[in-house]
């Protein structure tokens, strides 16, 4: 079966009724997790964007609280999980300031982590590797929060 492309699949979702839209959006729903939390953020979440740091922010300390700290082989692949769901919420808001916010909070929680991660070359690696990815986008942001987010960055280093 061949793809269409976004184009075509615009101008054929365009010539649907209200209705067929919807049975469309909830078809889709039922195939895929992904699917279906991509629709929550964009019916309930997306209007309110604060709350949905905070969620995600709350999610992310309980997942951090449950790592298995027996030994590094499951704290990295603990890490590498959470980093995963943070990356799959970004791109359902496609909001820098979210992007920032939720990435700065993944570091400093990496960054009080016991054990240390910096006794660990893979866990220090992701660390300086969202750092720079944050370093990147503050570029991209207003100026006021720019200057707030470097504040919060420095706190990381220092």
């Amino acid at each position: 079966m061949k793809t269409a492309s976004v184009k075509e699949l615009k101008t054929e979702l365009g010539d649907c009724s209200h209705q067929e839209l919807i049975e469309l959006c909830l078809r889709l729903s039922r195939f895929k997790k992904e699917n279906k939390e991509l629709l929550t953020y964009l019916l309930f979440d997306s209007t309110n964007e604060d709350e949905f740091i905070k969620t995600i922010k709350r999610e992310i300390d309980e997942e951090f609280e449950s790592i298995n700290i027996t030994s590094y082989y499951f704290i990295k692949k603990s890490i590498r999980k959470i980093l995963r769901n943070i990356k799959k919420y970004i791109r359902y808001s496609k909001n820098k300031e979210t992007e920032i916010e939720l990435i700065l909070h993944f570091c400093s929680k990496l960054n009080c982590f016991a054990p240390s991660i910096h006794d660990n070359n893979v866990l220090k690696n992701i660390y300086n590797r969202e750092i720079v990815a944050i370093k990147k986008k503050i570029i991209l942001v207003h100026e006021d929060l720019q200057h707030d987010y470097q504040l919060e960055l420095q706190k990381l280093s220092s």
